[in-house]
C-alpha cells in the first residue's frame, strides 16, 4: 500500500479519488479553493473536496487527512505536503501546473490521467478537441508527470472508439469512469516495480487550448458536420448559440440531416454525407422541418437538423414545442443580427 497525495478538483476526478482510496492510503488531498457557483455568492468546495469529506465519514480516508485548498503552491504548501510523507502523487484535472520543487516531494514520482491518446491532444481541453476534429477514436492515458505539459512517459493507455454522436460531457464521464481503475493499476505497477513506460513521440504531438466563449457562436457557412461537432464539443459549456434578429438562440442538440445516410468511411475523420441544397437557400436559412427529425437549417455544406433549442431568456424546448411558440420561425435567417 502506497501513501498517495491526490490532486484534482472537478466531478470527473472523484471516481479516481474513490478508487485509489479503496486500495491505497490517501495521505492528503490537493484541490482548488471553494468558489461561487452560478450567481450565488456562497463559496462552494470543489467536488473533490466534498468527496474527500464523504470518504472520511465512510472510513476510507483517515479523519485527520488534510484537504489542502491553496490559491497557489508555495513553500508553505510544499511544507504541508512534505509533512504527510507521500510516496506518490496521483492527479486528474487539478487545474494548476506543478513545478520541479513540488514534483520533487514524491519519491516515486507523480502520475496523471489525461483523457486522450497522448501524444494527440496535449493541453487543457482534449475531450472537446477530439470531438471538434471529428476523430474516430480517443482514449485515456496514464502518464508519468513531467515538467513539460502532458509530455511524460506513458504507463497505460486505453482506446475509446467514437461514433460521432458523443457530447463532451458524455465523453468526459466515460473517461472518468473507465480511467479510475487505470489509475489504481498504474499505482500498483509502481509499487511492484513492474512499470513498462513508453516515451512519447514528440513529433506526433498535437495541442489543444482552453475554450473561449466567443468560439461558441455558430458560423453557418461551415459544413453541417462541423457545426454538429461544435455543438457536441461545447455541451454543456460554453454552449453554442446563433443570432436570430435581435435575439440570441441557443442550439442545445442537433444532428446532420441525412435521411439516406451513407456508411461511414474507414478512415478519420467521420465521413461527410452530402445533402442537396434547396434552390435559393443561404447558409443559416431555416428551410423547413422534417416531421420525424426536427427543424432544418441550411449550412455551407449540407443541412443541420435542430432538435432542442432555447431562447436566451427562456426555457429549453424540444423542436416541436419551440415552433408552437415561434410560428414564424421558418424562413428565418440565422446568424444575422439587427
Amino acid at each position: 500500500m502506497l501513501r498517495v497525495l491526490f490532486a484534482g478538483s472537478p466531478d470527473c476526478a472523484v471516481p479516481s479519488l474513490e478508487a485509489i482510496a479503496r486500495k491505497h492510503q490517501i495521505v492528503a488531498v490537493l484541490t482548488n479553493p471553494a468558489a461561487p457557483q452560478g450567481r450565488s455568492p456562497v463559496l462552494v468546495p470543489t467536488p473533490v473536496a466534498l468527496a474527500a469529506e464523504r470518504l472520511k465519514a465512510q472510513g476510507l480516508i483517515s479523519s485527520d487527512t488534510p484537504i489542502l485548498t491553496p490559491e497557489k503552491i508555495n513553500d508553505d504548501v510544499r511544507a504541508l505536503i512534505a509533512a504527510q510523507k507521500p510516496d506518490i502523487m496521483a492527479c486528474f484535472a487539478f487545474g494548476k501546473i506543478f513545478g520541479p520543487k513540488t514534483l520533487a516531494l514524491f519519491p516515486l514520482g507523480a502520475i496523471n490521467l489525461h483523457p486522450s491518446l497522448l501524444p494527440r491532444w496535449r493541453g487543457c481541453a482534449p475531450v472537446p478537441a477530439a470531438i471538434l476534429a471529428r476523430d474516430r477514436e480517443t482514449g485515456i492515458t496514464i502518464q508519468k508527470m513531467a515538467l513539460e505539459m502532458d509530455a511524460g512517459d506513458i504507463i497505460l493507455q486505453k482506446t475509446i472508439p467514437l461514433t460521432g454522436t458523443e457530447t463532451a460531457d458524455e465523453l468526459l464521464e466515460q473517461t472518468s469512469r473507465e480511467g479510475a481503475p487505470m489509475m489504481v493499476e498504474a499505482i500498483d505497477h509502481i509499487e511492484m516495480e513492474t512499470v513498462c513506460a513508453v516515451t512519447q513521440d514528440a513529433g506526433m504531438a498535437t495541442y489543444c487550448a482552453m475554450i473561449r466563449k466567443e468560439e461558441a457562436e455558430i458560423d453557418w457557412n461551415r459544413s453541417a458536420h462541423d457545426i454538429d461537432a461544435q455543438i457536441r464539443a461545447f455541451t454543456p459549456w460554453p454552449g453554442t448559440f446563433t443570432r436570430a434578429g435581435e435575439q440570441t438562440l441557443l442550439i442545445l442538440k442537433a444532428h446532420v440531416y441525412a435521411p439516406d445516410s451513407a456508411p461511414l468511411a474507414d478512415t478519420a475523420p467521420l465521413a461527410d454525407v452530402s445533402t442537396a441544397t434547396p434552390a435559393g437557400s443561404k447558409p443559416g436559412m431555416v428551410i423547413g422541418i422534417d416531421k420525424k427529425e426536427g427543424i432544418l437549417v441550411q449550412t455551407g455544406d449540407g443541412i443541420l437538423t435542430l432538435e432542442r433549442l432555447q431562447w436566451r431568456t427562456r426555457k429549453p424546448l424540444d423542436w416541436k414545442t419551440f415552433l408552437n411558440g415561434s410560428r414564424d420561425f421558418i424562413n428565418t435567417e440565422l446568424g444575422k443580427g439587427i
